[in-house]
C-alpha cells in the first residue's frame, strides 16, 4: 500500500499511548469534561510522544496538569511563542516537558507533546473543557466526543501541508488503545433517556425524581469512532438564566472578576401563513473524493455523495414558485448548472433535477475557496435574498481563510451549511454559520440529512428578524454588559445564548429581568426572562469560561482580526480566563529531577484509527483515475466499514415510496395523476381516473389531493421532510379546486382507506 495513504502497517514499534479516560460532567446542556491520557515509555530511550486529536471548535479548553511518579505539575498558560520556547529549552536541558495547542490552521484540532519521558516510565495528562450542548431538531441534547480527524486538503497556493498530514494511521481495528468513559447527568428536569452510537450500561438514576443519573461506556472500547451521546429531558427546551459568582482570585477588573451569566432564549414567533416566494438559493455540493464513502463507519449508512443528491431533490421540490436558484458543485475545480441562478420553473426544475442525477464524486479534493469567492462577485437578485447551502465533509485545511472569506461577505447573504461524515471539521462548519448568520447541522451514522436540511430550509425562508437588542432591568448599583455579540440571526424555536457580566453589588434578594427585543415583519416582539440575583458558587467557572471562548471566538472571526489591538483582546482574555485561544498554549515543566534525562530524544506520533477516506485527497484521485470500475468498487468495499451489499442498500432507500413520491411533485405543487403516481399509491392509473369524484374536475387536482393523503398516512413519520412541499400542494389546491375539494378529500381517504381531516386542506 502507498504510503502516503496514511496507513500504520503492522509494526513492532510500540505506542506510548496505552489508553484514555473520560468523565463528563453534564449540567442541563453544558457539558464538563476532564480527558486523561495514559502514557508509559517501554523503549530504550527517552520518547516525545505527540499526539494530535480533533477537538470541537467550541469547546474552552481551560485547565492542563501532568501526573508523574506521583507528582501533580499544573500546566501554565502562556503566550504560544513563550510556550514553545519554554517547552524547548526544557527538552534541551534534558528535563521533562508537556506541551498542549490549538493548531494554527484550525480551532478544532489540538496536539498534546510529552517530551523527554525517561524509558520505563508512566505518567498521565488530563486536559479539562467546556462546552454547550446542541439541540438537536427532536429536543435531545447533543454531546459528541470527536475520534475521527480525516487529512485535510492542502490547497494549491498553500505551501504549509496540513498536520493532520502526516498522522501515522492504525491499521482497521488494531488501534493500541482504548477508551473509558464515564457520564454523570443533573438537570432541574426529569431525564427520560440517553441515547449513543456506541454501546452503553443501562442509564442509573441517583435520585428519585430522576432529575440525576450516571452512565458507562461499555468496556473494551476502541477509539475510533466519533462517540455521540443524545441526552433527553422533560420539558427542557423552556428560557433560562444562570448566574456564576465572581473568581475571588481573579484580576481586578478582568472578565473572571464579575459574576457571569448566561441567558437561553427560545424564541417564538407567528409562521407565515403562506411561504415566501422570494430569495436566491445557491446550493455549493462537494464533489471531492471523500464524498464517495460513507457518512459513518455503521451499517448500511448511506455514501456521502447519495445522502447530498437525495437530499438536494427534497431542497429543489419545497422551493417556492418565484425565487431564483443555482447549483455549484466543487472539488480542485468547480463549476455550476447555470451561468447564473435562474427563476424556479417547471423547466428549470427539471433541467436540474436531471443533473443532480449525474452527479458524482470526481472532482479530486476539497478546494471550498474559489467557488465561495465565485459566487460572492455575483451580483443578487433584486428582491430576493441570498441564502447559501453548503454540503461538505469539510476536509479542508485553510479553514481560517474559509471564515474570513464569508466574514467579509456576511452582509449579504445567509449561510446554511452541513457536515457530513466522521471527522468534518466542526470549526470549517460551525465557523461560516455563525459568520453568516446561518445554522450548522451535523449528519453521522444512518441520520437522515432530509429532515435537518428542512429545518434550514424553513430558517431560510423565515423573514428576517432585525433590531436585535436586550433590555435590563436591575437593581441599583448594578450593571450588565453583555460578553459576545448579540445574535445576528434569530429562528422561531431555536435556541439563542447570549453571555453577560454584572458589575456592581448584588443583593442576594434581589430580582432582576432582562428583555430580549426584536422586530419580525414590522412588529416587535419581547422575550421576558426573570432571574434571582442569587449567584451559583463553583470552583469550576463553567459560565465564566464559556463566555471567554465565546468572546475569543468573535474576536478571532471578526474582519478586523489580524489588528494589534484585536490580537491583544484575545491574548488578555485567554491569559486571564485560562481558556486557549489560537494565541495561547499550555506548557508545563518537570524540574524536579534530579538529573538531566539522557540519551537521544526519539519522536513518536500517536496513530488514529484509519478510515478509507483518512487517504490524502490526491492519492484518491491516483486510485479512482488509474482503477477500473470494477477495481475502484472494490477498493470501496475493501476499506469500507459497510458490507458489500451496502451499495445495493442505498439503491433501495434511493427508489423508496416516499422518495418515488416527492420525485413526482411538480414545481408549482402539483402532482399529475400518471402510472408512476398510481405505483406510489398501491393501484392502477384507471383506477385513479375511475375513482374521480366529479367529472369535470382537473385530474391534477385529484392527484394532488391523493398525494397529499398519502403523505399523511403513509409517511407521517417523516413530516419534517415533506412539510413544506405539502404546503406548496395545498396552497395550489386550494386555489384550483374551489368547491369540489371537500368532495375530493372525502373520496380520496374513502380510496386510500384513510381518514385525514379535512383541515389539512384549510377546510
Amino acid at each position: 500500500m502507498d504510503p502516503c495513504c496514511g496507513l500504520l502497517t503492522v509494526s513492532k514499534i510500540p505506542v506510548p499511548l496505552k489508553g484514555i479516560s473520560v468523565d463528563v460532567q453534564v449540567k442541563g446542556f453544558v457539558a464538563d469534561v476532564s480527558a486523561t491520557l495514559k502514557y508509559k515509555n517501554e523503549e530504550q530511550n527517552p520518547l516525545e510522544a505527540v499526539f494530535v486529536f480533533p477537538m470541537d471548535a467550541d469547546s474552552a479548553v481551560y485547565s492542563f496538569e501532568a501526573l508523574v511518579d506521583g507528582k501533580r505539575i499544573v500546566a501554565e498558560i502562556q503566550e504560544k511563542k513563550e510556550a514553545h520556547q519554554i517547552y524547548d529549552d526544557a527538552l534541551t536541558l534534558g528535563q521533562e516537558a508537556f506541551l498542549l495547542e490549538e493548531d494554527d490552521s484550525s480551532g478544532d484540532i489540538f496536539s498534546c507533546s510529552v517530551g523527554n519521558l525517561p524509558p520505563g516510565q508512566e505518567a498521565e495528562v488530563t486536559l479539562a473543557f467546556v462546552r454547550e450542548l446542541s439541540v438537536e431538531a427532536d429536543g435531545a441534547m447533543r454531546f459528541m466526543l470527536p475520534a475521527v480527524l480525516n487529512p485535510r486538503y492542502t490547497p494549491k497556493d498553500q505551501k504549509k501541508q496540513s498536520v493532520t498530514a502526516s498522522i501515522p494511521r492504525a491499521s482497521k481495528g488494531s488501534l493500541p488503545y482504548t477508551l473509558e468513559l464515564s457520564v454523570s447527568l443533573q438537570s432541574l428536569y426529569r431525564i427520560s433517556r440517553v441515547e449513543s452510537n456506541c454501546s452503553l450500561t443501562p442509564l442509573q438514576y441517583t435520585k428519585d425524581d430522576k432529575t440525576t443519573a450516571q452512565v458507562f461506556l461499555s468496556p473494551g472500547h476502541r477509539f475510533d469512532r466519533d462517540m455521540e451521546l443524545l441526552i433527553y429531558y422533560q420539558d427542557a427546551n423552556t428560557p433560562s438564566v444562570s448566574v456564576e459568582g465572581r473568581m475571588p482570585s481573579a484580576e481586578a477588573d478582568s472578565l473572571m472578576s464579575k459574576a457571569a451569566m448566561m441567558l437561553s432564549f427560545y424564541p417564538h414567533f407567528p409562521e407565515a401563513e403562506e411561504q415566501s416566494h422570494c430569495g436566491e438559493f445557491i446550493f455549493l455540493i462537494d464533489r471531492s473524493g471523500s464524498m464517495e464513502f460513507n457518512v459513518g463507519n455503521v451499517q448500511n449508512s448511506p455514501r456521502r455523495i447519495d445522502s447530498a443528491k437525495e437530499t438536494l431533490l427534497l431542497l429543489l421540490k419545497s422551493l417556492p414558485l418565484g425565487c431564483y436558484f443555482n447549483i455549484f458543485g466543487f472539488g480542485s475545480t468547480f463549476d455550476s448548472f447555470f451561468p447564473e441562478s435562474v427563476e424556479y420553473t417547471q423547466k428549470a426544475m427539471d433541467s436540474a433535477l436531471e443533473k443532480v442525477k449525474m452527479m458524482s464524486a470526481d472532482l479530486g479534493g476539497t478546494e471550498i475557496l474559489e467557488p465561495l469567492k465565485y459566487i460572492y462577485s455575483t451580483a443578487g437578485k433584486s428582491g430576493h435574498p441570498r441564502q447559501l447551502f453548503v454540503f461538505t465533509d469539510g476536509d479542508v485545511g485553510n479553514t481560517n481563510q474559509v471564515i474570513a472569506e464569508v466574514t467579509r461577505n456576511a452582509d449579504n447573504h445567509r449561510c446554511f451549511v452541513f457536515g457530513i461524515g466522521e471527522g468534518a471539521s466542526t470549526a470549517l462548519i460551525k465557523g461560516i454559520s455563525q459568520a453568516a448568520s446561518g445554522t450548522a447541522e451535523f449528519i453521522t451514522g444512518k441520520e437522515r440529512m432530509q429532515s435537518k436540511a428542512l429545518r434550514s430550509l424553513k430558517a431560510a425562508l423565515q423573514p428576517a428578524v432585525n433590531n436585535i437588542a436586550l433590555r435590563w432591568t436591575l437593581p441599583l448599583g448594578l450593571e450588565a454588559a453583555v460578553v459576545s455579540q448579540l445574535p445576528s440571526a434569530i429562528f422561531t424555536g431555536q435556541r439563542s445564548i447570549v453571555y453577560a457580566l454584572l458589575k456592581g453589588k448584588m443583593e442576594e434578594t434581589a430580582q432582576g429581568t432582562v428583555f430580549l427585543e426584536y422586530t419580525f415583519k414590522d412588529e416587535t416582539f419581547q422575550n421576558q426572562l426573570q432571574f434571582p440575583l442569587q449567584s451559583e458558587k463553583t470552583s469550576r467557572a463553567t459560565i465564566h469560561r464559556l463566555a471567554a471562548k465565546s468572546l475569543i471566538m468573535d474576536l478571532e472571526h471578526s474582519r478586523d482580526s489580524c489588528s494589534e489591538e484585536v490580537r491583544k483582546r484575545i491574548l488578555e482574555t485567554s491569559l486571564q480566563s485560562g481558556v486557549i485561544s489560537s494565541l495561547t498554549a499550555y506548557v508545563a515543566v518537570n524540574k524536579d529531577l534530579n538529573q538531566p534525562i539522557q540519551g537521544p530524544l526519539i519522536r513518536r506520533d500517536i496513530p488514529l484509527d484509519y478510515k478509507l477516506y483518512s487517504c490524502s485527497p490526491e492519492m484518491r484521485g491516483r486510485l479512482k483515475a488509474s482503477a477500473g470500475k470494477r477495481l475502484w468498487r472494490f477498493l470501496l468495499r475493501w476499506f469500507s466499514p459497510q458490507p458489500e451489499e451496502a451499495e445495493q442498500v442505498t439503491s433501495e432507500v434511493l427508489e423508496s415510496h416516499l422518495l418515488k413520491l416527492i420525485s413526482l411533485q411538480n414545481a408549482d405543487g402539483s402532482w399529475t395523476l400518471s402510472s408512476s403516481l398510481a405505483s406510489v399509491l398501491g393501484t392502477s392509473e384507471a383506477n385513479l381516473k375511475a375513482k374521480i369524484p366529479n367529472p369535470g374536475l382537473d385530474p391534477a387536482v385529484w392527484a394532488t389531493v391523493l398525494a397529499v393523503i398519502w403523505l399523511y398516512t403513509s409517511a407521517a413519520e417523516q413530516r419534517q421532510e415533506w412539510e413544506l412541499l405539502e404546503g406548496k400542494a395545498v396552497e395550489w389546491v386550494k386555489g384550483k379546486a374551489g368547491a369540489a375539494l371537500s368532495d375530493c378529500v372525502r373520496a380520496g381517504n374513502v380510496l386510500l382507506k384513510a381518514s385525514v381531516d379535512a383541515a389539512v386542506f384549510g377546510l
